[in-house]
């Protein structure tokens, strides 16, 4: 089970001033029938950049609701800022004329996104080709676990069996120990970022061409893709690349150091001229000029000794001290922080990445800012999640549904 440490709360930031344009997806309709993490995340993040997102559940709400410590209201105050800008309408897709009226939502969409296994939605009239027959602007974005077609295409697929099959847990961890998860979703959230940018790509297609598209993400190639390095090196020399801990196969020294103060400093001095200045910095100037230490592929070799003398630096100062002299030298640091760390550090705080967004209840619920950020255009940050089927009349009166 999952331990979490409860730390102060974020405080209040004043919202930041933004411009008078419109947001950058202002006038784009999108219906989304996702549930969970992937699919959500993706209508999510084109809602805040200004979407008009509809958000279909069943009756009894997105699973997401009930994952994590739960608000006043038992819903999760993950779903609350997972979901937010959004507007939720109740329709149960096992019911024939919910089903038909979300099918005339759909077709008066720019797009619909989805994570059912592949052919359900088709099954319930919902699927690609059949909305393109009524719709052929339509832009139909769907996550799998593997993909709508190929043997393993049936299959019921999680975020968490694309990041095994994918590979990332394989090289994730120690050499002597099993493989270890990152502490978020991270293949949902993978698929999620290449959905968005399918959908803005197929956008911006539909505007020179007029046609429509199916986007097919997959959790397993959207992992399998950040292998970066392994794959070609796999191809051209049959490498398999394994568990490294905090070793990196290419560059080094770039891991993580203890401190004097029980704590943990990531430092990069992996580029010729930082790695000069750093090596003068905790008195080892020798080790730049020493064949052992010149050049990436060198210092990739001897990394394990080069780290334990970057470690004997480390432990000698607190955390402060370690970055005062690294900041100097003018080489790249930062602590391990922890989202204590994170809700009080100013850089974040001076942009203001921490939101407080009300919920129906008027809880201010914390969640991100949007990441990507406009100079001319704003993003959007109204309010947060809300109650299951809070809009359906609202969206019912918009499309001229009983």
């Amino acid at each position: 089970m999952m331990r979490l440490r409860q730390g102060k709360p974020f405080a209040s930031l004043e919202r930041r001033r933004v411009p008078t344009l419109l947001p950058a997806l202002a006038g784009i309709r999108i219906l989304e029938l996702g549930s969970s993490v992937a699919g959500p995340s993706a209508a999510r993040q084109l809602a805040d950049l200004g979407a008009d997102v509809i958000k279909v559940e069943p009756p009894e709400g997105d699973t997401l609701r009930g994952w994590g410590p739960a608000a006043p209201d038992g819903t999760s105050w993950w779903f609350k800022s997972h979901n937010r800008n959004k507007r939720f309408a109740r329709f149960d897709l096992h019911d024939e004329r919910d089903r038909a009226n979300v099918r005339a939502i759909a077709l008066s969409c720019d797009v619909l996104l989805e994570n059912f296994r592949p052919g359900r939605l088709a099954a319930w009239g919902l699927g690609y080709e059949q909305l393109k027959a009524d719709n052929p602007r339509i832009i139909y974005g769907s996550i799998s676990g593997f993909g709508q077609d190929g043997p393993y295409s049936p299959r019921v697929g999680f975020g968490n069996i694309g990041e095994c099959m994918g590979g990332l847990r394989y090289i994730t961890g120690f050499r002597d120990r099993a493989p270890v998860r990152v502490g978020i979703s991270l293949g949902d959230e993978l698929a999620a970022l290449n959905l968005v940018i399918g959908v803005l790509a197929a956008l911006h297609a539909r505007d020179r061409d007029g046609v429509g598209d199916h986007i097919d993400v997959s959790l397993l190639e959207s992992c399998a893709a950040l292998l970066q390095g392994a794959i070609p090196e796999y191809g051209a020399l049959g490498i398999v690349r394994e568990r490294e801990g905090n070793f990196h196969n290419a560059v080094a020294p770039s891991g993580t150091y203890p401190t004097r103060d029980g704590r943990y400093i990531a430092i990069g001095a992996n580029v010729e001229p930082i790695f000069r200045r750093f090596t003068a910095l905790i008195g080892r100037s020798e080790l730049a000029d020493d064949p052992d230490y010149i050049g990436n592929r060198a210092r990739a070799r001897n990394a394990e000794t080069l780290d334990e003398i970057v470690s004997t630096w480390t432990r000698t100062l607190t955390m402060d001290e370690a970055r005062s002299a690294l900041d100097r030298a003018d080489v790249p640091n930062g602590p391990v922080n922890s989202i204590a760390d994170i809700a009080s550090d100013p850089h974040l705080r001076a942009r203001g990445f921490i939101q407080q967004l009300p919920d129906d209840a008027g809880n201010a619920i914390t969640t991100a800012a949007p990441v990507p950020r406009f100079r001319e255009r704003p993003s959007t940050s109204d309010h947060a999640a809300r109650a299951i089927g809070a809009d359906t009349a609202a969206v019912c009166a918009d499309f001229g549904l009983d």
